[in-house]
């Protein structure tokens, strides 16, 4: 046997050393990306070569595949949904790159879009090729994040929409701009292959591996459908073959500027297929629109005409725009309201960004929605649906100027459990219903508070509850393969989509892994653990939490002996604090399948 096999069957699942195995694999990422910067493409072909053979990286791999994905409990053709400890070791012996590269079509499922009849076509490869994908994914990534432009933010890793929201607004609060607010039309259905190959500039196997991914075909109720276009929205590494095939879209943008002084006042920025360009001057604006329109025809894509518009920041009918669910707009001010450039020139208005109306008008939606459903329901119940969804709502927009909109909200929320709890008691007074269902306390006067199984009190959340926290851009092309851990685990902490209580504790535990030490980087997944089990009396307070690896609170949970259960109780999830509900406008734009959080992590 040799030795390389022996250690590979030291193991059994629950045994295996992943906090070994993620650093094994970020060490070669990291290799990868530096000789990427390097523009050493030699050498980064034998890293990632290395990478897809390494036994790390496809343990790790599968384990992102059938343990941690939101996707990981749907099925593709081959109809496997879960795989047992002993099927996952059979499927790291078998995950292999080849020449033949055979893979299987993807299933269609639709999904709705939100405030839309029509639905988003997603296809899901089987966990087989899932895991493949994931393992190319490991290599392939590094390398491009050396090589992407800096002001695209979309499915990067250390990116994300408050990026680009602070790159608008960098641009526009000291000078009005004219902006070329686009979408691109069906971006994941119609990307042209051999213009994705083309750029994909790989090694053959890599190469023919993905084509194989691309024209798999898909099976819809039984009928096969060949795809001639596009990247299957649900495979792993679909949103990165996107980002390759927009990869030198701002470079042509920049490009287009005559003078060096137009290319100043020149920004650009995309999340993922939509993107925004400001400019002073808007001929420059309507000459850039052609020029995009006629980049995007080399790849098989083209505006979206309904969605595509040019406006004003302050002037106008309607100035502003909307972008990413969030409205950003300048107002005129007087004199004093005003703020002032570098200069201590007084500029006359204001810049600001605020939560678009068809946000807000969503959530309300949403809001009624879960009220609606839940008429029978105790009021426990409906407070523990409706908490994620205000939570995760007011966390994306905290960066913004949110406080009137929360105020609103809260004020809209108390109208609907209002009606939720008069409805549930028609012939009881007013004053009855209030004393049953709302308790006054010191911070306000009523809160919807409902009693949980243990006799605890369960408050719905507030909007305005929420902390403003500005947030600062990343910093230009930097990376998390970079190495820089201390600025990467800083902004870890400071990141608008982990919640309050995550946060708190990463600033606890400095950004580290209490088991462990190591500290967290982007796209780690992690779990909120009570020091001591609840199970054993712990209580539920800060002072008894902490933030672990999910691969170390497995191995602590062992040893304390949370996990086991009492005799005919239900099977208990660890809560995976800080994921929280996005606003109904992110989920349509991201190409995953959205499905139960259950034992999730961050994805």
């Amino acid at each position: 046997m040799s030795r390389c096999n022996a250690f590979q069957r030291m193991y059994d699942w629950k045994a295996v050393p992943w906090r070994k195995l993620d650093r094994a694999v970020f060490k070669l990422q990291k290799r990868i990306y530096r000789a990427a910067k390097e523009g050493n493409k030699v050498k980064v072909r034998k890293l990632q070569g290395l990478l897809n053979r390494s036994w790390s990286a496809k343990m790790v791999a599968v384990r992102q595949v059938t343990q941690q994905n939101q996707g990981k409990k749907t099925a593709g053709v081959d109809g496997v949904l879960a795989l047992t400890p002993v099927q996952r070791q059979e499927l790291i012996r078998n995950l292999k790159v080849t020449k033949e590269a055979k893979v299987s079509p993807t299933r269609r499922i639709w999904i709705p879009k939100p405030g839309r009849d029509e639905k988003r076509p997603l296809g899901i490869p089987t966990i087989y090729d899932r895991a493949l994908q994931g393992l190319v994914k490991q290599a392939l990534e590094p390398e491009w994040e050396a090589l992407m432009e800096p002001n695209s933010y979309g499915f990067r890793p250390g990116r994300g929409c408050h990026d680009a929201i602070a790159a608008i607004f960098l641009s526009i609060n000291q000078k009005p701009k004219w902006v070329l607010d686009a979408d691109i039309a069906k971006c994941f259905d119609k990307i042209d292959h051999s213009a994705l190959l083309g750029r994909l500039n790989n090694t053959s196997l890599i190469r023919n591996q993905i084509r194989a991914w691309l024209k798999a075909g898909v099976m819809d109720q039984g009928w096969f459908e060949p795809t001639r276009a596009g990247t299957p929205q649900g495979g792993i590494i679909s949103p990165l073959l996107a980002n390759i095939a927009l990869h030198g879209l701002e470079e042509k943008v920049m490009e287009s500027a005559k003078t060096r002084v137009e290319k100043q006042n020149l920004t650009f920025v995309r999340y993922a297929d939509d993107f925004v360009v400001m400019h002073k001057d808007r001929q420059v604006i309507e000459g850039i629109r052609d020029t995009i329109a006629e980049w995007l025809k080399g790849i098989g894509l083209e505006l979206k005409a309904e969605k595509t518009r040019i406006s004003h920041t302050l002037e106008g009918e309607n100035p502003g725009f909307d972008f990413l669910g969030f409205n950003i707009r300048q107002y005129k001010t007087g004199k004093y309201q005003s703020g002032k450039n570098s200069h201590g020139t007084t500029l006359g208005f204001k810049t600001l960004i605020k939560p678009s109306d068809k946000s807000i008008r969503s959530h309300k939606e949403r809001l009624s929605e879960i009220v609606s459903s839940h008429k029978a329901a105790p009021q426990e119940a409906l407070i523990a649906k409706l908490n994620p969804v205000i939570r995760g709502w007011s966390n994306y927009f905290r960066t913004v100027v949110s406080k009137e909109t929360y105020g609103d909200l809260d004020d809209y929320l108390w109208i609907i459990t209002w009606q939720w709890a008069t409805r549930r008691h028609p012939n009881k007074a007013g004053k009855w219903i209030t004393n049953k269902y709302w308790k006054p306390t010191t911070e306000r006067q009523w809160n919807f508070v409902g009693k949980t199984k243990d006799g605890t009190d369960i408050n719905l959340t507030r909007h305005s509850a929420t902390e403003i926290r500005r947030h600062v851009k990343v910093k230009g092309t930097v990376s998390p393969f970079d190495g820089n851990l201390i600025y990467w685990s800083k902004r870890l902490r400071e990141s608008p989509d982990i919640s309050a209580r995550v946060i708190k504790l990463l600033e606890k535990q400095g950004g580290k892994c209490a088991m462990c030490g190591l500290k967290f980087r982007d796209g780690d997944q992690w779990e909120v653990d009570h020091v001591l089990p609840t199970s054993r009396g712990g209580k539920d307070r800060y002072s008894n939490l902490q933030l672990l690896h999910d691969y170390c609170h497995n191995i602590k949970s062992s040893q304390d002996g949370s996990n086991a259960r009492k005799p005919g109780s239900k099977s208990r999830v660890h809560d995976k604090d800080g994921i929280t509900e996005e606003p109904d406008e992110m989920k349509v734009s991201r190409p995953v399948l959205k499905t139960s959080r259950s034992g999730d992590g961050l994805a």
